[in-house]
């Protein structure tokens, strides 16, 4: 993608990066939509209690948040601020943090979750 600039002072080696956006200028935010089966909130949200230290712990893991549907308590929102979409694949997708995570909160979901990674647009 040409054109593509972000004002970062220096820039990662593949700078303007993967898909296109220079993720050198600050941090990447994953947002999951998650739907847990009707009946599991509790034990999900006791799920993410135990797994929220494997996750946060992550190098690259900047914050980790969970928010819960009001209108739709069945669905959950997880936020986590990475140093990059790398730091995610690389330091927990790609590793046993992430099959630890998964058999906890795994078992309550009623289909996959909808990922996806975002930057912040300059005001």
């Amino acid at each position: 993608m040409s054109g593509v600039t972000c004002g970062a002072a220096t820039h990662a080696p593949r700078c303007p990066g993967r898909r296109g956006v220079c993720e050198a200028s600050g941090m990447v935010l994953e947002v999951a939509l998650i739907d847990v089966l009707p009946g599991h909130e509790e034990a999900f949200v006791a799920a993410y209690g135990q797994g929220h230290p494997v996750l946060a712990g992550t190098p690259g893991c900047r914050s980790v948040r969970m928010t819960r549907g009001i209108e739709s308590p069945t669905r959950f929102v997880l936020l986590v601020e990475w140093d990059s979409v790398e730091a995610h694949e690389e330091n927990f997708r790609a590793t046993e943090r992430f099959q630890q995570w998964r058999s906890l909160i795994g078992p309550h979901f009623a289909g996959p979750p909808s990922v996806e990674h975002f930057l912040d647009v300059p005001a």
